[in-house]
């Protein structure tokens, strides 16, 4: 199995709902996003994907993240903006361009450099 992997970053606040502690409160994070993507076999060119096509793509769904209050995003009305909630939707839009032969792996995002959440789907 081949893997590419691109990373990019976005700056945004958020509040945790039903939390107790400092998150409840707003604050903001500059956050870093890990995008892995997957393939049994090489295109023509050799590549997974090219980066700069997989790097277009992604920095298009973080734009909509991107200086924005997370919980006045539609998507987070009702799911908490959690680290965890912020991979699944950058996974869930990426998948609207991503399309099969290269399967999208992973989702990684870094609240911090040491604390990030990760989202995947199993093939199949």
């Amino acid at each position: 199995m081949y893997k590419a992997k691109v990373i990019s970053y976005f700056s945004a606040a958020h509040f945790l709902r039903n939390y107790k502690g400092k998150c409840e409160k707003l604050h903001g994070h500059n956050w870093k996003v890990e995008v892995v993507l997957s393939k049994k076999s090489l295109n023509k060119t050799g590549m997974v994907m090219d980066f700069n096509e997989i790097k277009k793509i992604l920095n298009e769904v973080l734009k909509d993240l991107d200086h924005k209050c997370l919980n006045e995003l539609d998507y987070f009305k009702k799911k908490n903006p959690s680290s965890e909630e912020i991979a699944c939707y950058i996974w869930l839009n990426l998948r609207k361009s991503i399309k099969y032969p290269s399967w999208l792996e992973e989702v990684r995002v870094w609240e911090t450099e040491n604390s990030c959440a990760i989202f995947s789907q199993k093939k199949g």
